[in-house]
């Protein structure tokens, strides 16, 4: 059975947080999620287009309601800073996307030294929710997800030994080690969350037609772009996963198509690796001494 955005729920009263909302995928959850009634605050880096995002917004739905906020990812300081002007700003949290991210990058670090991928992809979006999670616990069936990737199948495990690729890079190994964090980030996030009236859920968007591909190496972009989908549908995953009241913590959406590279979003599996518990903690515990960012839930071990 299909499910579009004619399947999402009316959102009224509820408050979204939408990490890299000023395009491509980000963007299209933020719209939806606006569309069908949410306060929704477009989480970006560059402000100017953030506004003509929001701009877009209002136009395809009059009487939207969305507000910017600040965010580099790259940049513990700015992550906390957002945080603190969230809290200011909100009194609870009832959707996070962690959206945000780069792919396949030339070798580079983050403002705290973090290798780029890592840093933005998970370490960014770990501090974001450590700090707003306060929030996310005040808003009764609130909601964490995290975007993954197909791409979390390009790497056996997460290099604890070599973190920040100081000893050698591999820009796809690195994005897939970006995106198994994400996925183990997630399952431990729902462990902990345990009793508690709140779901961390994870989605992929398959193979879509977005900037995030800039980095791709050529044979790679050529061999996916015959099975790539629109922006607008890659959405669908995340937009699932953020609103069908049938979703169950640690469910992972994706496409339900060919390689799941494109489809209708449904329920799909994730490698062996991301449910390793032991490596689930591990990265847990490494996240908390880089990012200096601890959360208030008991390990459910």
């Amino acid at each position: 059975m299909s499910w579009t955005i004619a399947d999402i729920p009316n959102q009224s009263g509820r408050t979204a947080v939408v990490t890299g909302a000023n395009t491509g995928l980000g963007y299209e959850t933020a719209a939806a999620l606006a569309a069908k009634g949410a306060h929704v605050v477009l989480a970006v880096r560059n402000l100017e287009k953030g506004k003509a995002a929001a701009d877009l917004i209002a136009r395809r739905s009059p009487g939207a309601d969305v507000t910017l906020q600040q965010l580099d990812l790259t940049s513990l300081d700015s992550v906390h800073e957002a945080s603190d002007q969230l809290h200011a700003a909100h009194d609870r949290i009832d959707l996070l996307v962690n959206n945000a991210g780069v792919m396949t990058t030339p070798k580079a670090t983050t403002k705290d030294g973090f290798e780029l991928q890592f840093g933005t992809n998970h370490l960014g979006h770990f501090a974001l929710t450590g700090r707003l999670l306060d929030l996310i616990l005040a808003a009764p069936g609130s909601r964490v997800v995290t975007v993954s990737s197909i791409g979390h199948r390009f790497t056996r495990s997460i290099r604890f030994d070599d973190l920040q690729a100081e000893r050698s890079y591999n820009r796809v190994t690195a994005y897939g080690q970006s995106k198994l964090a994400n996925l183990l980030f997630t399952y431990e996030l729902q462990n902990r969350l345990a009793g508690r009236d709140a779901l961390a859920v994870a989605a992929h968007p398959g193979g879509s037609a977005s900037e995030l591909d800039r980095h791709l190496p050529g044979p790679l972009k050529l061999a996916f772009r015959p099975l790539e989908q629109d922006t607008e549908t890659g959405a669908l995953p995340t937009l699932r996963a953020a609103t069908d009241p049938a979703v169950a913590g640690g469910q992972y959406f994706g496409p339900g198509g060919f390689l799941e590279m494109r489809g209708n979003p449904k329920v799909v599996s994730s490698n062996r690796r991301s449910h390793d518990t032991s490596v689930q903690r591990r990265l847990w515990t490494v996240s908390e001494d880089l990012t200096g960012v601890t959360f208030d839930l008991p390990s459910a071990a």
